[in-house]
């Protein structure tokens, strides 16, 4: 079709990314022809314009529908190219974590670095038998594949595994293997398998290593061969290697490491075993610290050494040996740290005494002399002499690591041999199943040797891939008869004939090496030389002249020359080995080089990197090197590799491409870059490449019509599906080279496909319109004629609603206008009061304090003036006063100064003459002058002195009157002030008072108010008291109701919790009882393996049988001498003693005798389990009898006198047996005629006797009637207390017990409460047939009761009860001497009297003691009614201990009338003896008898020993369930075998009994080994050993199974021996073959299950089929021989009809049916959780459609109680799971509530593989997938995948008692049992 079809507007493309090498874009508008720029637009919303390519104009790549993204294959996309490739695989492996995909044939494997469970062996079953293309892509299906077409092909197979390092390659071949191991198993039951396995680790050790890549990297190539016998089980292995790193031994690069085993050793060096190697850590060893990284992250080397001991253990490599091993490779650790130093610049030396050539010395078991001579020198050998050159220091250093390595790989290759030795198969191979194990293509930055090799290899395996995938192409095409056209693919020959034809890069190398000067340098040039611009893919690198490029078929690889003629001369020096090999002290190290000097031919070259030298002795022709290998290590590996392809070539290849996502090891991270670069290298793309050249879609005629219906019309539709689909696809495709027409199938080109599914998504797209458009139109239309009907009435009544309103308003209006008038009028008069009153108030308070302002400004102002006066008074007078006082010192300053100047000038003048002269005249004047001076100054001071006195009284006077006034104004002052305080005080006292008296106001309001209240309150409390006083009555009876209440909501509660605690018992006895058939299976199984044993021994046993013990006929024993299963211990004994005289067989004796020990074990494990019940039950019995004692204990010395009277009736009931017994003996000792006629005197004795036991059974009869009315009356004073404690259950009855008057009701009550006690619930062998459960449930009952009588204890009183107990001893006490009187009196009188006196005595007792109880309790008749209560209990348990006595008296009276009728036989018998003939003839004849012994079977059949082997035959070997099911009763066989057991137990035969009961056994067991897989037969005898075990216990003598038997079947009884262990013994049996029951209905079921529930259409048209890939893929078109559901149902109506036929029992066909729909539901689940196509929808609905198909099965055969629809719920919920919304949280939660069956790894599963079929659906969000994985992450649950659909449940017999007699049964002449005689 043009490109304008498919390129158009929306259309999606591919372009060119550089991160993500390819981007989803969309195209913005249509392409057009000649258009250079396409508009896209990226996921992003980024618009691009894409340039096209001018030269080729090749548009983008075609993006796939979103519907075939994700899918299985990679050929199943419509669009074939690189990024779909991509795409899909990046989908798989980031959203739906899904590491596997197929690419037609391939199986690409994505490394998850992440543990997945996804490998256990729940997967392994689910993969085994299963076509490849019907299950998920899985390495476990590609090793199916090859398994099953080894076995259906006769062909051997080969499993190719390669990829880059750290891609998990070694992973994969070890799953495979694993796989093969499994589902195989091996012939020799010598763990073959295990030995195949157990070489993983021992490789891994010694071969890898950690490198930048991987941690585990395999540094050699392995190509494992598992051989398998004619049955196609695993016999033996064989091992090849090749090119192993030698070089890593001495060198790593940084991170990397050596080979772990020297890791390994060093991490261990402490062990005591490992002192004498001298390690320590790998720090110090230069072989091993280079790479700076000796510990890897998670890895414990220590644990890994203990791991590869024990495989070499394992593989047969003892201690010594291992040994050996760690010495020869602590020598290489020690070897690498010898020190070399220059002597000078041609020699080199090693110091003397160094210490780790001392220990290498030691080691190796050599001479430290010669190492180190050796390790320095070399040997020249001419013709004529031998020189011995010394070696410079570089050359010593390189031929100690060349010796270092060359040990390395000679143990290597010695310990492959090994291994292979231990793997070899000790029978004939009839085939193989080659695991190639393989590098894949290698480049680095500086590639070598060993990379040369590696892409070499790679090189023929991509030539052997591409032609097998040409040819598988080719061969499609031939088997569909279409058109065949050579498809062009590439080849890749020209690059391996550049390696490896004449003159290639191998041979060139081989020259070189030959060359006496031969470098890198030259052979390089010689390449160059040689091809150089002669061959396409041979370049040289611009820039070196030591490296050249091939042109690989992956990609460029530049190899630098440097390295590889060392590398593949390998050189190691003769006379280093020579050394070697004179080691005396090490065996093993001469055993790895004895082989020297043979020649390595190609078929002993298969390991390829084991190094052959060619060391030649001294005396060697000169003409050969002696120093050299004849082959090289590239001739041998091109060799190897030869043979490797040829191999490969003769088998069925099958591939396994590992990529790995990304360089850093994260989980689930993908790297588009890297892995677009393996899927180049690894073929993947050529695979694709090759496909799409052709026909790659491929679809049958029946999937293609379903597919595409929607693209056809009605008329285009025909009978023949085949012009069907050509016609259509003539209209749809236009042109025919997009399509052929094949035989069976329709061939499409690329892209065709994607075309027809854009049309049928358009067609349905269409149609959803159309009708989405109808259905809204409908709806809306039904819509808008609701919603008018709704308006017009809405409107009617809202108008009507507004009218009424509007008159509302308007009388509401009218009124409040008027109430407005008043209302204001109101509120104004009032607001007009509120306001005049105030204003008053404000004027009046205004004015008053106007007036007190001014007073107190009058005041203040009075007082200023005052004050003002006296201050300025003061004032005035203070500054006079300093004035005055200033002056007067101013004046006498200015005086004195005046003196004393004048002083000064008379001073001068008086020293001068002069003036003493004229001082002294006038002198006396002067001195008379200054007297009369003197007189008058007196005089004046005298007046002012008297001036001043009177002015001092002046002042002082006038002070005292201004200090008077003073005082006078300051107390007028402070009078003021006391005032104005007193004034506000009293303002302050005022309107404290006002409050006071507001307070007293309002408390005086508030206690009227509380007064009012209180009154109130005690009227109402007075009410209420009289109320109460009213209801205390109906208080008391609601109290008294409450506890009945209470009481019974305990019982209800203690119910509920025994029901619980029923329910984890029954849990728990499950898990013991699974544990225990489990065992049981492995015990037979083994069992089985032993007899097989012994027959290819031909060992000859005598086989004990089992025995059981012989018990009384009155009694049962829980013992026995022997048990069944001793006789397998016996067996393991004789076989243990057989082979001492028995020639050894060729057989494995240690596994013999491991057998022996697992049947030990197991047969341990069994009877453990058995004596854990046993002591259960003994637990449970001990906890009843120490309650019983407790009771017994309780009852006082008053009963000792009734146990004595009980005891001599039991002696006397024992006395009596034994007579009978001597009786018997007599009898059987002396049958002879004289002695037994009735005038004999021994006849008389035994009347006598007879009669003497009658009167004697009589009288005790009559006294145990006496003691039974004495106990009455004792029994219930003592038991008084503890009736009532345990009397709470029985309250319940009181009522009823209340209304019996006479003793006909207590017997009804009697055997009512019997019925109610002692009967198990309905579904009591639901339980446990043996009872034990029903005994914990009894005393956990009685438990409970106990602790409900301690709840009611508690809540009464002790201080009435102890007076009532003192009063009842005293009373006991005289009850008690009054009965002893009454007993001695009655024993006294004759039997009759005696009786009537104890009678009329209880009458008596009864009605004192009633009268005294009811006068007792007259005020509680609660107490009265427990104590009837208790009375009708203790009358119970006296009836109960009477009816057993009877019980008794009646055997024995059963066993004296049977001997009494015996001798009467005997009588008769002898009296017609003594008649002669002729009275004979005149006697009447008296045929009474005749018949009467006819008819008066006893239900047994006599047969004689001899008979016992051909009743077996005919009755269980030869015997056809067929016509036994359809013309006999059911059971017959039990029946008939169980009536001769009768029959040998009534003749007190225990080795009869044994022998019939181990036939018996061995005989079902026969039958069921021969006829194992018949569904028919198995039921049949399943059914029988049920009925047979039934019998065991009906007729057993055991009271628990006789209750349901009718007096004649109580006669049937055994009597003689107890067969409790055989019932063990038959229970087993009964388990094994319902366990074979189960394997054979899941063989049956098994095919029918996968096409019936899952692929086949049930709902017609529901679900679409997708586009399908190479792989072959199941139809769910139902053809001819598909089973669909209705196959399953017939399957199961016809074993349910089977199974009723033979009669089995209800029960037991529930669980039949229950184990039945688990396998469904189990199998179901496993596929749809392993298929992804099956996620889908439309498959949901199907499911769920058939889950109730099923569950209508069930209704119909009336099995829904059965529990088989719970088993179905996983299914159920994982088809609910499909169909529910996945995209909110609310959904998630939802989810999360609904799914409780399922797991979360199931949950997230389903959810990772859900589907969509078509375009409309949604896939499931990562995002929402980890939001359920969050909700889910707190439940507590099994990480397993998938359900074990091997689980078996437990299964339990119930006991089912058959209403069938035993004397009706009659023997058919169809059973060939003439023999048997019907007694």
């Amino acid at each position: 079709m043009a490109a304008s079809e498919l390129y158009t507007k929306e259309a999606r493309v591919w372009i060119p990314d550089a991160e993500d090498v390819w981007k989803s874009a969309k195209l913005l508008k249509d392409y057009k022809q000649g258009d250079k720029l396409l508009r896209l637009e990226l996921e992003d919303g980024t618009v691009v314009e894409h340039q096209l390519d001018p030269r080729t104009m090749n548009l983008p790549h075609l993006r796939n529908p979103d519907i075939l993204v994700g899918e299985n294959d990679l050929t199943a996309l419509s669009y074939l190219h690189e990024p779909a490739v991509l795409h899909n695989l990046k989908v798989r492996f980031i959203d739906s974590k899904l590491i596997y995909t197929y690419c037609g044939i391939v199986l690409v494997a994505i490394n998850p670095y992440e543990t997945l469970p996804i490998y256990g062996t729940d997967i392994i079953n689910a993969y085994s038998g299963q076509n490849m293309g019907d299950m998920d892509p899985h390495i476990f299906a590609v090793a199916e594949e090859a398994y099953k077409q080894m076995a259906r092909d006769e062909r051997n197979q080969s499993i190719i595994v390669s990829g880059e390092s750290g891609a998990g390659k070694t992973v994969s071949a070890k799953y495979a293997m694993r796989y093969f191991a499994t589902v195989s198993g091996s012939e020799s039951e010598a763990n073959v398998e295990e030995k195949v396995l157990a070489s993983n680790p021992i490789m891994e050790s010694i071969g890898n290593a950690k490198t930048t890549r991987n941690d585990n990297s395999s540094r050699f190539g392995k190509y494992i061969e598992i051989g398998f016998d004619k049955r196609y089980r695993i016999i033996g292995a064989n091992m090849r290697t090749y090119l192993l790193e030698k070089s890593r031994v001495v060198f790593q690069a940084d991170e990397e490491r050596n080979y772990h085993i020297f890791y390994q050793l060093c991490a261990s060096s402490n062990l005591p075993e490992l002192k004498v190697l001298k390690l320590v850590s790998a720090n110090n060893f230069h072989y091993t610290k280079q790479g700076r990284s000796p510990v890897i992250d998670g890895v414990d080397d220590a644990k890994e050494l203990i791991n590869t001991r024990n495989a070499f253990t394992l593989l047969g490599i003892n201690d010594s040996y291992q040994m050996g091993i760690f010495r020869v490779l602590a020598a290489i650790l020690h070897l690498g740290n010898v020190e070399i130093k220059d002597r000078d610049s041609d020699s080199s030396i090693i110091p003397p005494n160094n210490a780790h050539l001392t220990v290498f010395c030691d080691l190796m078991g050599v001479t430290y002399q010669d190492m180190s001579h050796w390790l320095c020198h070399k040997k020249l050998i001419t013709a004529t002499e031998t020189y011995i050159k010394p070696f410079p220091k570089l050359q010593a250093i390189n031929a100690r690591d060349a010796l270092a390595k060359h040990i390395y790989a000679k143990l290597f290759s010695w310990i492959v041999d090994h291994v292979n030795k231990a793997l070899h198969a000790t029978m004939k191979q009839h085939s193989f199943i080659g695991v190639l194990d393989i590098y894949g293509f290698e480049t680095f930055e500086i590639n070598s040797f060993e990379q040369f090799c590696i892409n070499y290899a790679n090189e023929k395996l991509q030539q052997q891939f591409n032609m097998h995938v040409f040819k598988l192409e080719q061969e499609e095409y031939m088997k569909e008869e279409i058109p065949w056209t050579l498809i062009d693919f590439y080849d890749n020959q020209p690059c391996i004939n550049l390696i490896e034809a004449k003159l290639g890069i191998l041979d060139l190398l081989d020259e070189e090496c030959r060359m006496p000067k031969g470098s890198d340098d030259t052979w390089a040039q010689k390449l160059y030389n040689t091809h150089l611009n002669k061959c396409d893919l041979f370049q040289k690198p611009r820039l070196s002249n030591r490296a050249f490029i091939i042109q690989h078929f992956a990609d460029k690889v530049e190899y630098q020359c440097e390295g590889f003629l060392e590398k593949n001369k390998d050189t190691v020096y003769e006379e280093q080995i020579h050394v070697l090999k004179l080691s005396k002290k090490f065996e093993l190290l001469v055993e790895l080089f004895q082989d020297e000097e043979q020649s390595v031919s190609p078929t002993e070259a298969q390991t390829g990197a084991r190094t052959r030298l060619s060391v030649k002795p001294l005396k060697a022709r000169a003409t050969q090197s002696s120093r050299e290998h004849k082959k090289t290590v590239g001739h041998q590996f091109r060799n190897s590799l030869q043979l490797l392809m040829e191999t490969l070539n003769a088998t069925t290849p099958h591939y396994v491409r590992c990529i790995k996502p990304n360089d850093y090891k994260y989980p689930f991270t993908f790297d588009p870059r890297r892995a677009v670069q393996q899927l180049r290298a690894c073929g993947v793309l050529e695979t694709i490449r090759i496909s799409a050249a052709g026909f790659p879609s491929r679809w049958t005629y029946q999937e293609f019509f379903s597919r595409y219906r929607v693209l056809m019309k009605q008329k285009d539709v025909l009978s023949d599906r085949k012009l069907t689909c050509r016609n259509v696809l003539e209209k749809l495709i236009k042109d025919k080279d997009k399509y052929q027409f094949g035989k069976t199938k329709i061939f499409f080109r690329a892209g065709q496909v994607a075309y027809l599914e854009k049309l049928r998504a358009d067609k349905l797209r269409a149609a959803c319109i159309r009708i989405q458009k109808t259905i809204r139109c409908w709806l809306l239309r039904k819509k808008y004629l609701r919603m008018r009907s709704a308006a017009i009435t809405i409107q009617r009544h809202v108008r009507g609603y507004q009218a009424r309103c509007l008159a509302k308003f308007l009388r509401r209006t009218r009124a409040a206008i008027t109430i407005q008038k008043f209302q204001r009028m109101y509120v104004a008069r009032q607001r007009y009061r509120r306001m005049q009153d105030a204003s008053l108030i404000i004027q009046c308070m205004l004015r008053g304090y106007v007036a007190r302002q001014k007073y107190q400004q009058m005041v203040r102002e009075h007082k200023a003036v005052i004050i003002q006066k006296m201050v300025r008074g003061w004032l005035a007078r203070q500054w006079y006063k300093r004035s005055l006082e200033a002056i007067v010192y101013l004046q006498c300053c200015v005086r004195r100064m005046r003196a004393k100047r004048e002083l000064k000038k008379l001073k001068i003048e008086a020293r001068s003459v002069e003036h003493y002269k004229k001082l002294n005249i006038g002198m006396e004047n002067k001195i008379m002058q200054l007297q009369r001076k003197v007189d008058e100054q007196h005089k004046d001071n005298k007046n002012l002195h008297d001036r001043l006195t009177n002015l001092e009284n002046t002042y002082s006077s006038e002070s005292e009157k201004l200090r008077n006034e003073v005082d006078r104004l300051r107390g007028t002052e402070e009078e003021a002030r006391v005032n104005s305080n007193r004034i506000t005080s009293l303002l302050e006292e005022l309107a404290k008072l006002k409050k006071e008296l507001e307070e007293t106001q309002r408390e005086k309001k508030t206690i009227e108010e509380y007064a009012d209240k209180y009154k109130v309150e005690t009227e109402q409390l007075v009410s209420e008291l009289k109320e109460q006083n009213t209801l205390l009555k109906t208080e008391k009876e609601d109290l008294n109701r409450l506890i009945l209440e209470q009481a019974q909501e305990m019982k209800e509660k203690m119910e509920k919790a025994l029901v619980e605690e029923t329910k984890q018992i029954e849990c728990e006895l499950n898990e013991e009882r699974s544990r225990y058939q489990n065992l049981l299976t492995e015990h037979l199984h083994l069992e089985a393996r032993y007899e097989d044993l012994k027959e290819e021994m031909t060992l000859t046993m005598v086989i004990p049988k089992p025995g059981h013990r012989r018990t009384d006929s009155t009694h049962s024993s829980n013992e026995s001498e022997y048990t069944y299963n001793s006789e397998f211990a016996e067996r393991e004994e004789e076989a243990s003693r057989g082979p001492e005289d028995v020639p050894k067989a060729p057989l494995d004796m240690s596994l013999f005798l491991k057998l022996q020990k697992r049947v030990t074990e197991l047969e341990q494990d069994k009877q453990s389990l058995q004596n854990e019940l046993d002591r259960k039950e003994e637990q449970i019995h001990r906890i009843k009898a120490t309650e019983e004692e407790q009771r017994n204990r309780a009852r006082g010395a008053e009963l000792e006198y009734e146990s004595l009277k009980r005891q001599e009736l039991e002696s006397e009931n024992k006395k009596l047996k034994n007579d009978l017994n001597e009786l018997r003996k007599v009898l059987s000792e002396k049958p002879t005629a004289a002695i037994s006629a009735p005038g004999s005197p021994a006849y008389k004795v035994l009347l006598d006797q007879l009669n003497a036991s009658n009167e004697e059974l009589e009288v005790r009869k009559e006294e145990v009637l006496i003691l039974r009315s004495q106990l009455v009356s004792q029994k219930e004073a003592m038991q008084h207390k503890e009736d009532k404690e345990t009397m709470t259950e029985a309250m319940f009855y009181a009522e009823d017990l209340q209304k019996m008057k006479d003793s006909g009701e207590i017997t009804q009550a009697y055997l009512g409460l019997k019925e109610v006690n002692r009967s198990p619930p309905k579904d009591y062998h639901e339980l446990n047939e043996d009872g034990e459960l029903w005994m914990v449930y009894e005393g956990l009952k009685e438990t409970n009761r106990l602790l409900e009588s301690q709840l009611q204890s508690q809540r009464k009183g002790y201080e009435n009860e102890a007076e009532v107990l003192r009063g009842e001893l005293q009373s006991l006490k005289e009850e008690n001497n009054r009965q002893q009187q009454l007993l001695a009196q009655n024993l006294q009188l004759p039997p009759e009297a005696r009786i009537e006196a104890s009678l009329q005595h209880e009458i008596t007792r009864l009605t004192n003691e009633n009268l005294y109880f009811e006068e007792l309790y007259a005020e509680d008749p609660r107490k009265y009614q427990f104590y009837r209560i208790s009375l009708y209990q203790r009358i119970i348990d006296l009836m109960e201990q009477l009816e057993k006595q009877d019980k008794t008296v009646r055997k024995l009276k059963k066993q004296l009338k049977l001997f009494a009728k015996k001798i009467g036989e005997m009588g008769v018998f002898n009296q017609v003896e003594n008649v002669s003939p002729g009275q004979i003839v005149d006697e009447p004849i008296r045929p009474v008898n005749i018949p009467r012994k006819e008819k008066d079977f006893q239900g047994m059949f006599e047969y004689k020993k001899d008979d016992e082997v051909k009743l077996v035959k005919n009755l269980i070997l030869e015997l056809k369930p067929r016509g036994v099911a359809v013309n006999l009763i059911p059971g017959l066989p039990a029946y008939i075998l169980f009536m001769c057991l009768r029959h040998a137990d009534y003749l007190n035969d225990d080795q009869k009994v044994r022998s019939l009961l181990t036939s018996t056994i061995n005989g079902i067991k026969k039958i069921l080994k021969k006829r194992g897989d018949d569904f028919e037969t198995v039921s049949f005898w399943l059914s029988n050993t049920c009925r047979f075990l039934h019998c065991l216990k009906q007729y057993s003598g055991e009271e628990g199974f006789m209750k349901h038997n009718t007096t004649r079947q109580n006669e049937h009884c055994l009597t003689n021996f107890d067969l409790a262990e055989y019932r063990q013994v038959l229970s087993d049996l009964a388990i094994q073959i319902y366990q074979q029951l189960v394997k054979v209905m899941d063989s049956i079921l098994q095919p029918m299950i996968v096409s019936g529930m899952l692929e086949h259409e049930t709902i017609q048209g529901v679900s679409g089929v997708k586009p399908t890939g190479l792989r072959k893929r199941t139809s769910s078109i139902a053809d001819e021989g598909t089973y669909t559901l209705d196959s399953i149902l017939r399957q199961l109506s016809a074993f349910h009809s089977t199974m009723c036929q033979h009669g089995m029992d209800p029960e037991l066909i529930k669980q039949v049916v229950k184990q039945m729909f688990y396998i469904i539901g189990a199998v179901t689940l496993n596929n749809l959780l392993l298929r992804k196509d099956m996620c889908s929808w439309s498959k949901g609905m199907n499911i769920r459609y058939n889950v109730s198909q099923l569950e209508e099965w069930l209704r119909d055969k009336n099995l829904m109680t059965s529990g088989a629809k719970e088993t179905l719920e996983p299914l159920i919920q994982a088809a609910q799971l499909l169909q529910v919304k996945k995209k909110t949280d609310e959904d998630a939660e939802a989810i999360c509530s609904m799914c409780n069956a399922l797991s979360t790894a199931q949950i997230v599963k389903v959810l990772n593989l859900y589907t969509p079929v078509n375009e409309f659906e949604e896939r499931v969000s990562v995002t929402f997938i980890r939001t359920i994985q969050i909700r889910l992450r707190d439940r507590k649950e099994s990480p397993q995948l998938l359900m074990d659909s091997k689980q078996i449940f437990p299964v339990t017999f119930p006991f089912n008692p058959s209403s069938l007699s035993l004397e009706t049964i009659q023997i058919p002449t169809s059973l060939n049992l003439g023999f048997l005689t019907r007694v």
